[in-house]
């Protein structure tokens, strides 16, 4: 009986990459033996784990001039000591006749396939594992013992395996059958002899090279596809009585799929949540993660571990909880903007360490395996030839149901004995290892690239995983090369797949040095970022994108100059940055503060998606548009001042619109796609899908219209803003006004014009008060004649207050007061009123109006077409708000209103004291009016209280002395001290506009340099 052991887990952090240093990423990761504590950043509290191993790979290394990464310090861990560790154990594994599993889980771009497959000259532990196994076979001096090795390589994508081995698969994938003893395996699934590392290298590469043309083919990411290379490991023993012993062993080594796209599709709300296949694989997988967990520990006594819920988790079911010695490891990003996605791979890993695995020896003589093979057979032809298969799983389903069940019980029997024939045949010598050895080996094509790549002009294509970069080459041997759409009924020289690929799509043609693009009509076609319209010649280094998923680097080694501005080398992020710039994203970070990073590389993202899904929109004819928008996070509740990426879906037909957030834009995209795989492989049924299953369809819902800010600077001068402020949509494109007061006030809410101050502090430590009157407001829209509605918040306020009721009319009457208050207005509640503002938000009225049957005769491209043109072009929102972002237009145009109302203000004042300065001329010149008067002074100035207690004194002497001259002089003094103050006041606010104003010129003109 085997003993019970557990699953062995290491974690690996790896260095800060490209976007983390842009953005000034800080460390959340430290590791002490092999404990590891991830730092909380909002609030630095730590959690520690505890693994087998903890490896730091972030800093203390060094690049030789090999390229090999080698430590500097004893805390760095190379890729030999993380093979010495575990890789080795593996492999001892293997040769004792254990099953072994060795699995990488861990977000997109956390390190995983760097720990598993790495990049030359830095190999990881696959290569490694495979090198040593040879070593070790070629070092065998025991004649009595000989070895046979096969290898192959499988993609799981959308619930679907496909053989990386061949060239296409079956629509639908291959299939996944059960074997009573062996469990789980993948039907016609190709198995290579191989004889060498360089065998495998070679299979590995090729493999390599059909996963790259497949995801381009099938629209996608490496990061969404789980990888498993099985090497399966023979050792054959000669007895001296002639007879065999067989030690078998079978190696996993699994490349998982990016797992925050696991979380992050799952939409809150998004009635599609898990509808896509993609989610399945890691969702089931953790499950089953649990279960074994919770058996582990007694906890889930009697509970069934939900192996069955997707393919992925019916092949790893040896490696989790049955006979296989298993090793995971976890990848992680060190940085603190991906804290979230950190802390749930290390729990997923603390979680794995407590799964328990029951490993035997694979060992059996071969003629107890060849005849218990035939007896498998005997016992299956029986079952196929006398109907005996058990059909109990049936139970309940209709007997047409049963009879497809039945059908596919026959077809896996004839599978089983398919496969049991070959192995016999292959251990009784009828079919030797070394002809099937052979035979694989004549299959090697001699790969000639790298003298072509010397001396013909070629496009190697990038991949954002970059163990996909490279992996598909295309060679201009001849003057004039075709390209166009694969499956078609004419054979172009470069045929490509998938979405916005034409039938005939271009033509490349060679005139001497120099290369030629010519688009076809239609054709889809960027170079450098810019849609080519008409021919163009090819520089060395340029990237050329061929619909929306084939993306190259065109190489000319007969002319080698490349276009000025082009980088001596050229990765995926750069040329991915590079397409969103007619969006008008900036391309150098360093113009950028860290919110903007944070947004450009979401948008950055997220475009590319985009275009594929209103491709899929165009070619299922959906009638539906998608756009990337930019919502203030105010808008959604939240205190910071930042935006959030959204998608925007607009129906063509009506103009309904819709918001979805990044990740239930995602969810749906995996579903679109799904249906888009079934649409190109013939299934129309994708086209009539009901409402509620349907990714395009969503109920109808209220739609905000625009954004109207009014600054709160004012009050603390106690000047009333009285507006008509823009409402303004994303675009930063006006869609109307809002008519809105907010004025200071008394307790009993009565505005005194004159309660003017200079100076806010003035206003500390005593109660304010303010009104909020929404009035009316403007609004451009026909179609939200229905009603629209007012919503903003305010310091203090938990939810969103709602000014009125929806107001059906376009010029549409909210008349809604509100008073606030402050019982003493401290620091913090003026700072907000300098600083703040109070964004109203305007919400349209949507309902499920009938489709515009005028429209009905264009399709859903000449409609995206048409709409394009009206908006003015290319969609540039994403830098109207960056530039928003950078430098408060409005805020500017604010301060400058309210200096101008300063101005007003003491010009009344200063007119009112010359009324009353003439109305005193007019007056008896004694004691009494001279105390009225500066009365009345002391009121229209608002003057501090010291000048306050001066203007009390002289009144007060005034009664005492005989002769009024020594006060009329002293009131004379007092005044032009007065007015002094208000004409310098006056020159002061005047050239505060006009500095305001060239600084705002100023800062134009850096904006659109930035964005240009």
């Amino acid at each position: 009986m085997a003993d019970e052991e557990s699953v062995r887990v290491a974690v690996r952090v790896r260095p800060f990459n490209k976007r983390e240093k842009e953005r000034n990423a800080k460390l959340i990761i430290k590791m002490n033996g092999p404990s590891t504590t991830i730092i909380n950043p909002e609030n630095d509290e730590p959690r520690t784990f505890s693994f087998d191993f903890s490896y730091w790979s972030h800093d203390n290394f060094k690049e030789e001039s090999n390229g090999i990464l080698s430590a500097v310090t004893p805390k760095y861990a190379s890729q030999r000591s993380v093979f010495d560790d575990l890789g080795k154990g593996v492999l001892d594994n293997a040769f004792e006749g254990y099953n072994c599993s060795l699995f990488a889980y861990g977000q997109t771009g956390s390190g995983k396939s760097f720990s598993m497959v790495g990049y030359p000259p830095n190999v990881g532990i696959v290569p490694i594992t495979c090198d040593e196994l040879f070593k070790t076979i070629e070092g065998n001096t025991d004649t009595t013992k000989t070895f046979e090795v096969s290898f192959s390589m499988l993609e799981i994508y959308n619930e679907q395996v496909r053989d990386l081995l061949v060239k296409s698969s079956p629509k639908g994938g291959l299939s996944v059958r059960q074997h009573p003893d062996k469990g789980f395996y993948v039907e016609n699934l190709k198995k290579i002899p191989v004889g060498s590392y360089k065998e495998i290298e070679g299979r590995m590469e090729e493999g390599t090279k059909n996963r790259t043309v497949a995801s381009t083919a099938m629209n996608a990411t490496s990061s969404r596809a789980h990888t498993v290379v099985t090497i399966t490991f023979d050792q054959i023993f000669k007895q001296e009585d002639g007879s065999s012993m067989r030690k078998s062993s079978t190696m996993n080594l699994v490349d998982l799929a990016g797992s925050e796209r696991a979380d992050s599709t799952g939409a809150t709300g998004d009635r599609l949540k898990e509808g896509a296949n993609i989610n399945k694989s890691l969702s089931a997988l953790g499950n089953v993660i649990s279960a074994l967990a919770d058996l582990s520990t007694g906890k889930g006594k009697g509970k069934i571990v939900p192996y069955r819920d997707s393919v992925l988790t019916k092949l790893l079911q040896n490696a989790l909880g049955g006979n296989s010695k298993t090793i995971m490891i976890a990848a992680l990003s060190p940085a603190d903007i991906n804290y979230d996605e950190t802390l749930s791979t290390l729990r997923y890993a603390d979680r794995a360490k407590q799964i328990k695995n029951k490993a035997v020896v694979n060992e059996s003589p071969q003629d107890k395996l060849i005849r218990s093979l035939k007896e498998e057979n005997e016992r299956l032809r029986a079952k196929l030839g006398g109907g005996d298969i058990d059909l109990s799983a049936g139970e309940g389903m209709s007997e047409e149901d049963k009879q497809k069940l039945r059908e596919e019980l026959e077809e896996q029997i004839r599978a089983e004995l398919l496969a049991n024939e070959k192995t016999a045949a292959r251990m009784e010598g009828t079919e030797t290892w070394e002809d099937q050895l052979r035979e694989a080996q004549s299959d090697v094509k001699v790969d000639e690239n790298d003298k072509l790549k010397k001396s013909t002009p070629h496009f190697i294509n990038l991949n954002a995983d970059a163990l996909l970069s490279g992996k598909v080459i295309h060679f201009l041997q001849k003057d004039e090369t075709s390209v166009g759409r694969y499956g078609d009924d004419q054979e172009d020289d470069i045929s490509l797949t998938g979405l916005s690929i034409k039938k005939d799509h271009c033509l490349l043609k060679k005139d001497g040095k120099v290369v030629i693009l010519e688009p076809q009509e239609g054709a889809n076609i960027k170079v450098n970022g810019d849609t080519l319209t008409g021919p163009i010649d090819l520089k060395h280094l340029d990237r050329v994108l061929f619909g929306l998923n084939h993306l190259y680097v065109f190489y000319n080694p007969l002319d080698a100059k490349s276009r000025p501005g082009s980088p001596s080398s050229i990765d995926y992020d750069f040329a991915e940055l590079e397409l969103s710039k007619e969006q008008g994203m900036a391309i150098d970070a360093a113009n950028l503060n860290e919110e903007q990073q944070r947004l450009r590389q979401e948008l950055s993202e997220l475009y590319p998606m985009i275009q594929e899904v209103n491709a899929i929109s165009e070619e299922l004819n959906k009638y539906k548009s998608f756009e990337a928008v930019l919502v203030a996070d105010s808008a959604l509740g939240k205190q910071t001042q930042g935006a959030t990426v959204y998608v925007k879906m607009t129906n063509l037909l009506n103009n309904n619109t819709w918001l979805w957030d990044r990740s239930k834009f995602i969810n749906r995209k995996f579903i679109m796609e799904e249906d888009y795989q079934k649409y190109s492989e013939g299934n129309d049924s994708v086209l009539n899908k009901p409402k509620d299953d349907d990714p395009f369809w969503e109920p109808v819902e209220d739609v905000l219209i625009g954004v109207a800010t009014v600054f709160l600077q004012p009050l603390t001068f106690c000047i009333d803003a009285d507006e008509a402020v823009p409402i303004y949509d994303y675009k930063g494109k006006s869609e109307g006004k809002l008519m809105v007061e907010i004025q200071p006030c008394d307790a009993k809410g009565k505005y005194n014009q004159d309660d003017f101050v200079e100076d806010p502090d003035t206003l500390l430590n005593k109660p304010f008060y303010f009104k909020i009157r929404v009035v009316s407001g403007e609004i451009t829209k026909s179609r939200f004649i229905k009603g629209t509605q007012v919503k903003y918040k305010i310091r203090g306020d938990e939810q969103m207050y709602t000014a009125g009721k929806f107001a059906s009319s376009l010029s549409p009457k909210y008349d809604d007061t509100r008073m606030v208050s402050f019982e003493k207005l401290n620091a913090d509640e003026m700072e907000y009123l300098k600083t703040g503002s109070i964004r109203f938000y305007v919400y349209g009225k949507q309902e499920d109006i009938k489709a515009d049957e005028s429209k009905r005769h264009m399709n859903t491209k000449q409609l995206r077409e048409a709409d394009l043109k009206k908006s003015g072009g290319i969609n540039n929102s994403a830098a109207a708000l960056m530039s928003v972002l950078s430098g408060d237009d409005k805020k500017l145009a604010n301060e400058l209103k309210m200096m101008q109302k300063k101005v007003d203000t003491m010009e009344g004042r200063e007119k009112k004291i010359r009324n009353l300065a003439d109305a005193f001329s007019e007056k008896e010149p004694n004691p009494e009016n001279y105390q009225a008067l500066l009365k009345e002074l002391s009121e229209v100035m608002k003057v501090e209280s010291d000048l306050r207690a001066k203007i009390t004194a002289i009144a007060l002497a005034a009664r005492l002395l005989p002769s009024q001259q020594n006060q009329q002089a002293e009131l004379q003094r007092e005044m032009t001290t007065m007015f002094s103050k208000v004409e310098a006041g006056q020159r002061y606010i005047a050239q505060q506009i006009e500095q305001q104003k060239r600084e705002r010129e100023e800062e134009k003109e850096s904006k659109v340099c930035v964005i240009s």
